[in-house]
């Protein structure tokens, strides 16, 4: 019993502090505009080129030029994809 509520207290910790980091990547973004205005800026070139937006390239891309994991990034572009260049695919 005791085992099984350690194992739940560390792992809601582990959930907890990922959405946080996604919270503080996403707020980043909002509070920055500029940033967000860049990011839809290299979606609209890749979209020039019939590339998505959501697409593998896109996404090492950003996880690159952020440092940031893939899976971040991915929410990252849909986030700003979503409230800032809507109209990219």
């Amino acid at each position: 019993m005791n085992g099984l509520l350690i194992t739940l207290i560390f792992t809601s910790f582990g959930i907890s502090q990922g959405v946080m980091a996604q919270s503080r990547l996403l707020e980043s973004v909002k509070r920055n505009s500029d940033e967000a205005k860049s990011i839809c800026e290299s979606f609209r070139d890749l979209n020039k080129k019939n590339i998505s937006a959501g697409s593998q390239k896109s996404i090492q891309k950003i996880s690159t030029q952020k440092n940031i994991s893939e899976v971040d990034a991915e929410i990252l572009s849909m986030y700003v994809r979503g409230l800032y260049c809507p109209e990219t695919f």
